[in-house]
């Protein structure tokens, strides 16, 4: 199938091809399953990878403290070097790889939505208000694509370092492992609830912006002005509440960390006294608890965007959706477009 001109603009066939998805996990397989599976192998490769300094920071340390060779020492440093060089370039390929698929999605949904809304506009002799289809295509697909991006590969990541960490510090000290999962745990009871709180205001400030971009557009700017103000405040607000929630919940995150960090320090250093491990594996233990909370601390971040993203893309499904519906006889096409 050709490229179908418009004007002097080239819109991609597979946007024609291919409709909008209803859903947004249909966004990320449509707009690259392959490109997907490969940032899933690379995610495997850099969680794996990411065990090894950990085991020889513990090596190092044990070896200065027991009087080993200065040339194995050397040897494990070298090493150590050698495999943070490779971690570099795993991650470096990956990011930059995930911002292709990220790109690549913005650029389909862009032309998708276009390609929707001009047909459907023809057939249901309606179309989206001019301010709502700018906020549609401009800047509403932005945070959509950059999702399709770290989709599958984030949470896989994270994850595995997450899991695989663990059990190396449960392989190590079991006791302290333990500890530490007790003073992290909480954290599963009040994330859920403060993104629950987070999700309700990103719905509600989308919302307004869709109002008050079809009001610029729609109303001489004498008669809007009122309400310019009053939906303005209205996101100012919405904002700060998701500003107080968000940082709540890292302070919350991060002090639970800091005490997981003193109670493997109090257990630990009870333990090197008491002749029961090394100091090595304590070391080991701090490092592998901050590998631990920055791992942590993403996935939280990827598990809210996902709440926010579907959020925002349902919204959008939302709109696109009401142009196929038949409308009330007393109804202004408008009106119920931007109701959506």
């Amino acid at each position: 199938m050709e490229p179908r001109q418009t004007g002097s603009k080239t819109r991609p066939a597979r946007c024609i091809e291919w409709p909008v998805p209803s859903t947004l996990w249909g966004v990320v397989w449509r707009c690259g399953c392959f490109e997907q599976l490969w940032l899933v192998t690379l995610s495997i490769a850099v969680f794996l990878v990411n065990l090894a300094p950990l085991e020889l920071q513990r090596r190092i340390v044990n070896g200065a403290t027991e009087g080993s060779a200065l040339d194995e020492i050397l040897l494990l440093a070298a090493l150590y070097g050698a495999v943070a060089v490779c971690l570099g370039l795993l991650k470096l390929g990956m990011n930059v790889f995930r911002g292709r698929v990220s790109e690549s999605a913005v650029r389909w949904l862009r032309g998708a939505i276009l390609h929707a809304a001009e047909n459907d506009a023809g057939v249901a002799a309606r179309s989206i208000a001019p301010g709502i289809e700018v906020s549609l295509v401009l800047s509403e697909v932005e945070p959509i694509g950059s999702f399709a991006g770290v989709s599958l590969s984030e949470p896989l990541l994270q994850g595995g370092i997450l899991v695989s960490t663990f059990a190396y510090l449960a392989y190590l000290e079991p006791m302290m492992a333990l500890v530490a999962l007790a003073v992290l745990s909480p954290q599963f009871v009040f994330v859920p609830i403060l993104q629950k709180a987070i999700n309700n205001r990103v719905r509600r400030r989308i919302a307004t912006l869709r109002n008050l971009s079809s009001e610029i557009v729609e109303l001489p700017r004498a008669e809007g002005e009122a309400a310019y103000d009053q939906e303005i405040a209205t996101v100012f607000a919405l904002n700060m509440g998701v500003f107080k929630l968000k940082y709540s919940m890292n302070f919350l995150m991060n002090l639970m960390y800091h005490l997981g960090v003193a109670s493997v320090l109090a257990l630990g250093g009870f333990y090197v006294v008491a002749g029961d491990t090394k100091i090595g594996t304590v070391v080991a233990f701090i490092s592998g608890l901050s590998q631990i909370n920055s791992p942590w601390g993403d996935v939280v971040d990827w598990y809210r965007e996902l709440w926010v993203t579907r959020t925002k893309y349902a919204m959008i499904t939302r709109v696109l959706s009401a142009l196929s519906e038949p409308l009330p006889a007393a109804e202004p096409a408008t009106a119920a477009i931007s109701r959506a």
